[in-house]
């Protein structure tokens, strides 16, 4: 069977429309017509219903579509593995990664990883951390990465490190040495509390928040990064894991408030994995010697 005359049969039925499909197909329109024709001398079945101009799936075409889209999904699989092997790839590893981490410890860890496992071919994912454990089960993604807990008895996880909530605020120009240290309750009191930037912990954690300071102020922010360049901008102040603001911390764009009404929750990082082939069980036995 000629592929191409698949490929034009997919792309007929995606358009319901001959010249749309041969437009994109770059070929001209009695060609898609022959295509068509091909395919149904050859399957023995009518694939359109033809009303004038338009057309339309058959039940056979409806049905045949789907095996067409699996038979041309092999074929491409089938060419990238071989450009895979022919680039010097013998492995790959597909990566789900929550926003958070990938904007946290995920650059170096890869460079490192790369470094020593040449012959791996990685690709990556951002995705949210709700999405990682169906991306694992549908087999898109061959390790999660995730700030969320796995619950479906389908996957392994592992749990790779566990991370201190610390208040941020932004920098207020005093010297640090001499100026008196911030007071939790000011600060809080006095700012937009800036929320819901990790999904592991905010809704507790803000439940809690408002029992001890009820006049409390708050402003939901998805992203980490955009609420560090929020606090930085004195839009408000922050519970964030500690690793994402170290940097911060370090060059004194930002401070960490003492605090002792309440102990702080910990941010954890998981590994989901449906499969514990040797390539998986490679890269997390290397990530988990990063901490965090």
């Amino acid at each position: 069977m000629d592929l191409n005359v698949v490929k034009t049969f997919i792309t007929v039925a995606e358009f319901n429309h001959f010249r749309k499909a041969a437009e994109r197909l770059f070929i001209s329109q009695p060609t898609v017509t022959v295509h068509i024709k091909q395919l149904e001398k050859e399957l023995g079945v009518t694939l359109f219903e033809r009303d004038g101009k338009k057309i339309r799936l058959t039940e056979s075409g409806r049905a045949y579509l789907q095996h067409a889209k699996r038979l041309l999904e092999t074929y491409e699989e089938g060419i990238s593995d071989l450009q895979s092997i022919s680039q010097g790839y013998t492995a790959t590893l597909k990566l789900a990664i929550s926003p958070l981490i990938a904007d946290n410890i995920l650059p170096f860890v890869l460079k490192q990883f790369l470094k020593n496992h040449p012959e791996v071919e990685i690709s990556v994912e951002i995705i949210e951390s709700l999405e990682i454990e169906s991306a694992v089960l549908r087999d898109t993604a061959d390790i999660g990465i995730s700030c969320l807990p796995c619950y479906s008895s389908e996957l392994q996880q592992t749990l790779l490190f566990s991370d201190k909530v610390i208040l941020v605020v932004p920098h207020d120009g005093r010297d640090f040495e001499s100026a008196p240290p911030l007071e939790e309750e000011e600060v809080l009191e006095s700012n937009y509390l800036l929320t819901h930037n990790h999904p592991g912990y905010w809704d507790e954690l803000s439940h809690t928040v408002k029992q001890f300071f009820p006049r409390v102020r708050t402003m939901k922010v998805s992203q980490t990064h955009i609420t560090k360049r929020f606090i930085s901008e004195g839009l408000g102040i922050s519970y964030l894991p500690s690793s994402t603001v170290r940097r911060e911390l370090l060059e004194g764009r930002l401070l960490e408030v003492e605090t002792k009404s309440f102990p702080l929750p910990e941010a954890n990082t998981y590994a989901v994995t449906k499969y514990q082939h040797t390539i998986q069980q490679e890269f997390l036995h290397f990530l988990s010697r990063f901490r965090v």
